[in-house]
This record gives structure tokens, sequence and C-alpha cells, in this order.
């Protein structure tokens, strides 16, 4: 009974577009303590949420209690390669893969619901579920590690060894007992490291430690206060989250494009240009990213972004735009366009900064402008 239900699963998921599916006991977490270390070290930075979510996630049984497999699902992410002269223009961002498209929350979340309804009749007892889709407090990679879906890699992504890493996981909690994964994992990093030494912050410190705080990913998505300025030039026109580890990796070589419709880039999230985002209102932005995992940045961290990508992209024709966002509403984007000022520099850079110093009451927009005019003079 339990081999037939499990097949079932197995070819009912990939009907629904899972690529992988895999599946495990609901057992207690065997890499807790190398989880409750690394929130210890300060290296889950400000998501407090992540260290307040660290006793659900020592045992899948307190988020279900009559859990008895996890099932854990990923589903395919990889589209386009944008043209390498776009991509390596510094007047465009760069936006990462997984937000090119509709929020994968919302697509994938339909189907676990579409996957429980269907596993519903198939028990001879009452069953109870809980979906997950990358925000509950599960430690996916390893259930995912243990159903045989892939190993982690050393830039802590799962990676597959047919297709790499281009996925989306997600879990299905279940009160049932299933066939479980006892397959060996094929595949590994071996020597490989060449996604620690291509990270532009070093954020990897060692195999399978980031350190969240040094991350581009964080920085633009996570982080809700100012971007370090010793970090803000190595962001450079990465404008929301980062995908260097993964376009790094050798096993992406592999992947093969999706056939999920909703992950295709929408108009405009490849790189889109600086200068026509500089002047995003609020309206503008929830406008234009209903519906997309970007509005999680929120407007006023998304054109944090911008700002520091401009400033990296250095061109004096964004100064007029730079000096607009000078007189903002929000003191974190007037700091952020003082220092893009600054690594601009010239004569129209110096005016405008000197300007916003007569009127500007912001401790921290003060001190950014003074750094940003002492950065020209040098």
């Amino acid at each position: 009974m339990k081999s037939t239900i499990t097949q079932k699963i197995h070819t009912h998921s990939k009907e629904l577009g899972f690529e992988l599916v895999g599946i495990s006991p609901a057992k207690e977490s065997e890499t807790i303590e190398l989880y409750r270390k690394w929130i210890e070290n300060g290296y889950a930075g400000k998501m407090g949420y992540l260290e307040r979510h660290l006793p659900l996630k020592e045992d899948p049984r307190t988020l279900l209690k009559k859990a008895k497999s996890v099932i854990s699902l990923a589903m395919n992410y990889y589209t386009v390669d944008p043209s390498k002269d776009l991509s390596e223009d510094p007047s465009r961002g760069q936006i990462s893969r997984y937000a090119w498209g509709d929020d994968y929350h919302d697509v994938i979340r339909v189907r676990l619901q579409q996957l429980v309804d269907y596993i519903k009749p198939l028990a001879e007892s009452e069953l109870q579920t809980r979906v997950f889709v990358d925000s509950g407090p599960i430690l996916e990679r390893e259930y995912a590690q243990k159903s045989g879906l892939g190993w982690i890699g050393k830039n802590t992504n799962l990676i597959n060894w047919q297709t790499g890493s281009w996925y989306f996981l997600a879990e299905i909690l279940i009160s049932i007992e299933l066939e479980y994964n006892h397959e060996p994992i094929r595949g590994s990093c071996g020597t490989c490291t060449i996604c620690i030494e291509e990270c532009p912050t070093d954020a990897i410190l060692e195999p399978n430690v980031l350190d969240s705080r040094l991350c581009i990913s964080y920085l633009t998505i996570e982080l809700k206060d100012s971007i370090p300025k010793d970090l803000r030039p190595q962001i450079g026109n990465l404008i929301f989250g980062c995908d260097i580890c993964q376009e790094v990796c050798p096993w992406n070589s592999k992947a093969v494009p999706t056939s999920e419709p909703a992950f295709h880039p929408r108009k405009d999230n490849l790189t889109p240009k600086l200068l026509h985002l500089m002047d995003i209102t609020q309206s503008d932005f929830s406008r234009k990213y209903k519906g997309s995992p970007i509005k999680r940045t929120k407007w006023k961290g998304f054109l944090r972004n911008v700002i520091v990508a401009v400033g990296n992209w250095g061109s004096p024709t964004a100064v007029p735009a730079l000096k607009r966002a000078l007189i903002n509403d929000e003191p974190m984007i007037r700091g952020h366009a003082a220092w893009a000022l600054g690594q601009i520099g010239g004569k129209n850079a110096t005016m405008a900064l000197e300007n916003q110093l007569n009127y500007e009451n912001h401790p921290e927009v003060i001190t950014e402008i003074k750094d940003a005019l002492q950065s020209i003079s040098n």
C-alpha cells in the first residue's frame, strides 16, 4: 500500500510541474545544532525571525504533531540567459533570476494544495497535512537532501546531479507513512571552490557557511536599513538579489529550461535601465511589481538598491536623477543618493551635495553628504 501511494505521489507531482520529488521520515533535524551555531555567530544578520523560528525547526512534528513523512518537491525556474552585453552593461540593473516572473509562492502553493487534494482519497485514514513554500519554519534543504533530491553545495544551495540548482523547494508534511528514499546521493562539489572564489563580498566564509551580512541577496532584499558603505561598490549593478554563486557553478551547465510559463521573465525584468527606475514612486512600484517577488524589498529598499547601482555605474548623466533623490522624503534614499553623487564626482555633483548640506537635518544623511564631498575632494 505504501509503495503504491508513494508511486502515485511521484507521478502526480511531476504532472503538476514538480521536476524533483522525494520522501523522507518526519524526524528530528540532524543539522539543527549547526544551524543554532550559525545563528549564534550572528550570520543571520537582522533576520530576527530566523532565531525566533529556531525551536520550530528542531522537528517537523512541532509543525504537524501527527506528521509521519515529509514530501520534498522542487520546481525548476531556469529560463533564458540574458544577453551578456546587456547584463554587463553598468547602466542596466540585474535582478535575480527567481524574481523575473510571477511570485513562486503563489504559483507553487496552488500546486501543493492540488497534490494534497489528490492524495486524500488514496489514504485509508483521515489525513492531516501542512504545506510550505520556502517561508515555513522547516530546514527544507536538509529534508530535500534526505529524500534524494540532491546535496547541499558549498554555496549552501541544493544541487541536483542531473540539472543543477535552479530550483524552488517546497514541502508537504503528511500524517501517513510512505516509502522513503534509501538511494545514496549522486554527485558532490568535490574539490571545486569556484562559488567561494567568485563571490564579490566573500560571503561564503568556508564550504557550507554563508554570512548573510555580506551576501548581496541579503543586502538588497532582507536588509531594511542602509547598506554598509564598504560593501556598496561590490554590489555592482545588482538591484535585487544575486545569482553569481549559481551562475558559476559547473553543475548548472546541465540546467534545462522550465516548462512553467509563470516563471518566464516579465517585461522589463531583464536588465532594466537604471535611469528608468530612478524616479519610480510608491504607486509605480506597487503597480509594476504586483504579484512579483520583487515586492518583498518594498519601494524604499528597491530605490536604495537602484541608487547604489547608479553610483557604481558612475556616469555624470545620472546626476540630475540623483539630485532629485537627494531631496526625497526618506532619509535612507537621500543618504544613498549622496554616496552615489560622491562616486560620480565632478562640479555638478559637488554643487548638489553642498546645496543639500545647507538644508539637511538628519544626522546620518549629513554624514553621508560630508563623506561624499570628502571622497570627491580626494
